[in-house]
């Protein structure tokens, strides 16, 4: 049985891979949320270059340790863009929520770029660059 590969089918893995890094960050399992990441991969975010999966895999455990327990992050897909059969854009409007939050402020929301690769039918993030949307 042979499977046929879609956009539609790599627009809904892209998308579940996004939903599953917010779960992953939601239970602040830093080893899920790692393992959405190539090992090469880079993080932007502001004042702060994190340069391959081992450094984001550091970063986040303190984080989620620290000033990140009990947050959880909302990403909204808002275009995906497929470069070939192996590489996608996509961009999402995110905001990381406080646990005393029902909704987080209008000012909080960033915009984020990520870059994925479908490796070996798995896609991961190769880069990820979040900026204020303010």
């Amino acid at each position: 049985m042979t499977s046929t590969r879609t956009q539609d089918t790599d627009e809904h893995a892209v998308r579940a891979l996004i939903d599953a890094v917010s779960a992953a960050w939601a239970d602040n399992d830093v080893a899920a949320f790692v393992a959405h990441y190539a090992d090469d991969a880079t993080a932007v975010l502001p004042g702060l270059a994190l340069l391959s999966k081992a450094v984001i895999r550091t970063a986040m455990a303190a984080a989620f340790a620290d000033q990140l327990k009990g947050t959880r992050r909302i990403h909204r897909v808002q275009d995906v863009r497929f470069l070939d059969n192996a590489t996608a854009i996509v961009i999402s409007r995110s905001v990381t929520v406080h646990a005393s939050e029902n909704e987080p402020p209008a000012d909080r929301w960033s915009i984020a770029t990520w870059v994925l690769s479908d490796r070996s039918g798995r896609w991961l993030i190769e880069a990820y660059h979040d900026c204020p949307a303010a």
